[in-house]
């Protein structure tokens, strides 16, 4: 299963980890060892070296995949973490006696940070960086983009931040979310 395919990216039950993705990587293309074309990668640039390995095995580009994640300071950044926005100044639902055992996912969280101003502004802003920058990211023939939004717990403000990036980029990208504390902790 690659982590490029529609399927894969659509209704996405399974995540993989960086290190998974090498790793299958690294078997896929275990057969360029058997061609005999030596590639010497000494003074070679990452983008050039995937469009080369792209072109030997005949493998046409693909998308960019964008990886919005969620999780907890507390518990350290995603060692894959291409971008990291730190979401602990918006107003925290942890706070909220009623919304303390809820996540960004349940309606009454969505709702209490939906109608924080300074919630939407901060989403708007990290969109406009994204839409800004990624055909800088597509220039050097990345497959994948990580873009890590953290909270204090990963619990509330950074999957409420991660569901509405993916919303809104999930129309022209594709888009996968995965809440890191969540899955921790079997809320996801």
């Amino acid at each position: 299963m690659s982590l490029n395919s529609r399927s894969d990216i659509e209704g996405v039950h399974e995540s993989k980890t960086l290190l998974e993705c090498i790793e299958e990587e690294r078997e896929l293309l275990a057969p360029i060892e058997r061609l005999g074309i030596p590639l010497d990668t000494s003074e070679l640039k990452p983008s050039a070296l995937r469009a080369w390995t792209r072109e030997l095995v005949g493998l046409r580009t693909g998308r960019l995949v964008l990886l919005f994640q969620s999780f907890a300071f507390k518990e350290g950044i995603p060692l894959d973490a291409d971008l990291v926005f730190d979401v602990r100044c918006l107003p925290n639902p942890h706070y909220v006696e009623a919304l303390k055992p809820q996540t960004g996912k349940h309606d009454d969280v969505i709702d209490y940070l939906a109608a924080q101003p300074v919630v939407a502004e901060m989403i708007q802003d990290i969109a406009a960086l994204l839409k800004k920058w990624l055909p800088h990211y597509l220039d050097e023939h990345r497959s994948y983009l990580t873009v890590a939004l953290g909270c204090t717990g990963g619990q509330h403000r950074s999957v409420y931040c991660a569901e509405k990036l993916s919303q809104i980029f999930r129309p022209e990208w594709p888009v996968m979310v995965r809440h890191r504390s969540l899955i921790r902790r079997g809320l996801d």
